[in-house]
């Protein structure tokens, strides 16, 4: 499905600038880049038995223990660790499904046989966001390294250098001020060592005490087995850390022997722990049971498996990204742990490509973690966003005490429009995430502050009553780069009058906003042209269930948001908590392509890519909507136009 890899000649540089590891080890050459019931039950069963079975003193037998945890139907069989394959020559070889690459190309028309619709270069020049980060061209996905260093923020990312698909994936890189404007900068690290010639895989960034930075990554090897690897700074006194080292002593891990060597990826960022060791955990599958492994180090040098898993779910297939980091309603560094600090373990699910997260306790002594709550735990439980997010990744920002989400956002075009348009995929805006100490089960998720330096011009619309059956047309310039803040308050009287209802409703079950019931669907009508043959809903849809108990969803429906025949088009969403004395409240952040929406301060979020052809430019519209039978509601809201980020590459001068 990929092109092979192009061969290219890595140049060795000696530099007096290297940054060498912990413990004084120099490197020996220096490359300069070139480009739910049963699984709960299963859950828990595993977690006492690893508790209860093993020492963490000694060196462990996983495979053996995993088994012994009663996971012997889920386990692909043998024992003990693999050894690090030893270094091999480096012959390019073509990618693939076949090969073990987990492809993130398009999924939704693979193998389709499509009409394809005639795009212009207007239409397709018109999807390029302002304000989110994206390449200047060609394929992006997962989001790799997030870290605040020397007064900048940086992001690497999955890139494809050659083409607008997956494939021949290396390290991009750029970095900003303010996580708004962006500076793109030389490929941090390509694909030219005999361990990561099928691809540089997704890793994290570890900012040590002493400034060193360690950069844990996967590595697709010329047999296309997953392997770990380690990279740092070759120069730490450089801010913008363009020049980067591959450990000599790469690869620094193999996959456990019961794991297959496609299934063993993505390390997370270290944490510190009391006995003054690091610790970090990787993603990977028995079967059909997600786990994670967690490895132990001093020095990033060497490295001890230890032993049980951090934490397994069955029917949960292969966890990609996994990430794992103490929250609270404030940021929390990486390594902060003690009493009563709560821990969220998250995972992105390969089998259904969502990212799912959960809420629970670590305990380092036994080197595992446990969901408050069983019945939502990770992978079958809550998400962080219901449209399109995924292969997520956080860092904890030093420079304002807060915890930053990254998360890739693909296209749900066809891949013959993406090629044509000359790039594919972005990155949802960077968001603030908190523990929603309210619900305690959930978190928030924000925009970063500095979004809001973007608002331009608004407009007000106080207390806008819209009767049921009708869509409102707010006066406002064009809606195509906007940042939405809502409320809605539905008529009490229709309320209480309102049928109480057996079935709770589904987004994606439903037919969207044409749907009617007594008290919705009602909201707004993002990048619709004025006669509405183009329009993406965004809207809540409450439920009266029995004793008078309201059950709220938040949904956006593609349905109708483009007359184009070769994009995707669904209806995303979920339940969202609204609590006593709560207005029901939206903020809708359109970019041109892409619509996200945060109800109720951030509890549940939806990304949704559209491909408008004609509610473009100065033809997209802003309406208020009201699709209930009964209920009247009153909308309150203030519409902000957004100016674009300013994006470019980097020059010295």
């Amino acid at each position: 499905m990929a092109e092979p890899y192009p061969s290219r000649s890595p140049v060795d540089q000696e530099d007096p600038g290297y940054a060498p590891l912990a413990g004084g080890e120099e490197p020996r050459d220096h490359r300069r880049p070139i480009r739910a019931i049963l699984a709960v039950g299963l859950s828990v069963l595993l977690v006492v038995g690893i508790v209860i079975g093993f020492s963490t003193d000694t060196s462990p037998d996983v495979c053996a223990e995993v088994n012994s945890a009663r996971l012997e139907p889920f386990l692909l069989g043998g024992a003990g660790q693999r050894s690090v394959p030893v270094k091999t020559v480096v012959r390019p070889v073509p990618r693939g499904v076949n090969e073990g690459v987990s492809a993130k190309s398009n999924r939704v028309f693979a193998g389709a046989n499509l009409r394809g619709f005639p795009w212009n270069n207007s239409m397709l020049s018109w999807q390029r966001t302002a304000y989110h980060f994206q390449p200047e061209k060609n394929w992006m996905n997962d989001p790799n390294g997030p870290m605040y260093y020397k007064g900048w923020y940086h992001f690497f990312y999955q890139y494809n250098p050659d083409a607008a698909v997956w494939g021949n994936i290396v390290w991009g890189h750029a970095v900003s001020e303010d996580l708004i404007h962006w500076l793109y900068l030389p490929l941090a690290m390509v694909a030219d060592q005999w361990y990561d010639i099928n691809g540089v895989w997704s890793g994290s960034a570890t900012v040590l005490p002493d400034g060193q930075v360690m950069m844990l990554y996967t590595g697709s090897s010329n047999e296309s087995q997953q392997l770990q690897n380690l990279a740092y700074p070759a120069n730490l006194s450089d801010p913008l850390l363009i020049d980067w080292v591959k450990h000599p002593g790469n690869p620094i891990l193999a996959p456990p022997q019961c794991i297959d060597k496609l299934d063993f990826r993505d390390p997370t960022t270290a944490w510190y722990t009391s006995g003054g060791k690091w610790r970090f955990a990787v993603g990977a599958k028995i079967n059909k049971t997600g786990v994670s492994f967690v490895y132990e180090t001093e020095d990033f040098k060497s490295y001890k498996l230890l032993p049980g898993l951090l934490h397994a779910v069955p029917g949960t297939g292969m966890w990609e990204c996994v990430d794992f980091f103490p929250v609270s309603d404030d940021g929390l560094d990486t390594s902060v742990n003690g009493p009563g600090v709560k821990h969220v373990m998250k995972v992105s699910l390969d089998d259904d490509r969502h990212d799912y997260y959960a809420i629970g306790t670590y305990n380092e002594e036994a080197n595992t973690w446990v969901p408050d709550s069983p019945e939502i735990d990770v992978g079958i439980g809550i998400r962080y966003d219901y449209g399109i997010f995924y292969a997520s990744k956080t860092f904890y920002d030093q420079n304002k005490s807060r915890r930053i989400l990254w998360g890739w956002i693909t296209e749900s075009d066809s891949e013959y429009a993406d090629v044509q348009k000359g790039w594919a995929s972005l990155q949802a805006l960077p968001r603030t995430i908190v523990l929603d100490t309210k619900t305690g089960s959930n978190l928030l998720q924000w925009p970063v502050e500095e979004v809001d330096s973007l608002r331009l011009s608004s407009k007000e619309f106080d207390s806008v009553e819209v009767e049921a059956g009708t869509v409102v047309p707010l006066d406002v310039e064009t809606a195509t780069q906007v940042d939405i803040v809502a409320e809605f308050e539905l008529d009490k009287q229709a309320l209480e009058a309102a049928p109480e209802a057996d079935a709770d409703y589904v987004c994606s079950a439903s037919g969207g906003a044409s749907q009617r019931s007594a008290l919705g669907p009602f909201g707004l009508l993002v990048l619709a042209d004025d006669d509405l043959s183009e329009q993406t809903p965004v809207y809540f849809y409450v439920v009266k269930g029995p004793n008078g108990t309201l059950k709220t969803s938040i949904c956006t429906d593609q349905s109708r948001s483009s007359v184009a025949t070769d994009v995707h088009k669904q209806v995303y969403g979920s339940f969202v908590p609204v609590l006593e004395g709560e207005k029901l409240s939206l903020r809708i952040l359109v970019d041109h392509s892409i619509v996200e929406t945060f109800a109720q301060g951030g509890r549940s979020c939806i990304t949704a890519r559209v491909y408008p052809t004609k509610a473009i430019y100065g033809a997209a519209r802003v309406f208020l909507f009201n699709n209930a039978t009964e209920a009247n509601v009153k909308a309150s809201l203030k519409i902000w136009q957004m100016n674009s980020a300013f994006i470019r590459p980097y020059s010295p001068q």
